[in-house]
């Protein structure tokens, strides 16, 4: 692996735990609670937003693949179906 593909990987790695932040503080607070301007959803919504990018950009570069990730996104929403209430 190359230092792009690391950097790559490393940047993706934070977006997931600035994901995992936002929701954690919607938990705590709630989605409409206010943080220097922006609530709790706008903050979860520019996350996620980031790290859809860095997905995006791991397609491309070819570090995973699209046909693969649809799958799994595929089989996760089946096995929702039967483990989760939320389908």
């Amino acid at each position: 692996m190359n230092e792009k593909q690391k950097e790559i990987l490393r940047i993706t790695q934070e977006e997931c735990a600035e994901v995992s932040q936002a929701i954690s503080k919607i938990f705590r607070f709630g989605c409409d609670s206010e943080h220097n301007g922006r609530t709790n959803k706008q903050r979860l919504e520019e996350e996620v937003g980031d790290l859809l990018a860095m997905i995006d950009i791991m397609v491309e570069k070819c570090l995973v693949s699209d046909s693969a990730i649809n799958e799994a996104r595929y089989q996760k929403r089946n096995k929702l179906k039967v483990w989760s209430s939320i389908q």
